[in-house]
């Protein structure tokens, strides 16, 4: 997958399977220099991606509270580290 094809409507689920191939092809050691410089590249890609698309997840979820026995949509707002 080139950077044009992460770009071209991936989804996370996709993005996700491809990276953990390419991990796992990384991983093995079986892979010439150059082979293993271009699946690193895609991996920085496909990690880039995938974190583009969880902010914009998050971005769109809205949690549900209950406020004097109704239901009120709020932003949703991720934990502080």
């Amino acid at each position: 997958m080139s950077n044009a094809e992460a770009e071209n409507g991936v989804s996370f689920e996709q993005a996700m399977d491809k990276l953990e191939q390419i991990v796992s092809k990384l991983e093995s050691g079986d892979v010439p220099l150059e082979k293993a410089i271009e699946l690193f590249q895609e991996g920085m890609a496909l990690s880039h991606l995938c974190g583009q698309k969880l902010e914009q997840v998050e971005q769109k979820i809205e949690t549900l509270l209950e406020e004097n026995g109704n239901f009120v949509k709020k932003p949703f707002q991720p934990a502080s580290d």
